[in-house]
């Protein structure tokens, strides 16, 4: 990997303790999105991996709801690919599919058009952060529905204490950052 590209990228990551609340360090992306060339950076080393991990081709990027739709559509151009956006449950009009799963307090859902993939297309899950891994879980099972090939999650930054990596397996994952 380029080690300037990365540290470029990495030095505009912020750090906010007890935020949201008592005992969380919060990273903050806000600064990256603030600088074009250490943006372009991010971009530009995801999709080197992903060209690398995936020779044989990737369909379509899905951005996750929300900060996904920061990343996956650059990352998409990036490689010249479409993307598809995975929302929160009554943000797509039209027939969708859904999958509901639980969070620390409560459940959510995420949804997709029924049309947005044909089966045996080959995804790659991108979001800005990965922490429990359960919103990328229930993205994994809602393309799973549509009968897509997931390659692979990557995100921006992973907080490796969470174990959310661990939460996806068998489909492998990428991240550029790593904290505890």
């Amino acid at each position: 990997m380029a080690e300037p590209e990365l540290q470029q990228v990495a030095r505009r990551i912020r750090s906010f303790p007890d935020f949201p609340v008592p005992g969380v360090l919060f990273r903050d992306i806000s600064p990256l999105l603030k600088d074009p060339d250490s943006f372009r950076a991010a971009i530009r080393l995801l999709a080197r991996h992903l060209q690398a991990a995936h020779p044989g081709g990737i369909d379509y990027i899905a951005g996750l709801d929300s900060r996904g739709f920061l990343f996956g559509p650059s990352l998409a151009q990036e490689l010249g690919l479409g993307c598809v956006l995975v929302r929160k449950r009554g943000k797509l009009p039209g027939p969708t599919v859904s999958v509901a799963y639980a969070l620390e307090y409560g459940q959510a859902e995420l949804e997709i058009q029924s049309d947005a993939l044909e089966p045996g297309q080959k995804v790659v899950i991108v979001d800005d952060l990965l922490a429990t891994g359960g919103t990328m879980r229930a993205a994994c099972e809602l393309l799973g529905r549509l009968q897509a090939e997931v390659l692979e999650c990557v995100s921006l930054v992973e907080l490796t204490a969470l174990q959310g990596r661990e939460r996806l397996r068998p489909v492998p994952v990428f991240s550029l950052l790593q904290y505890d």
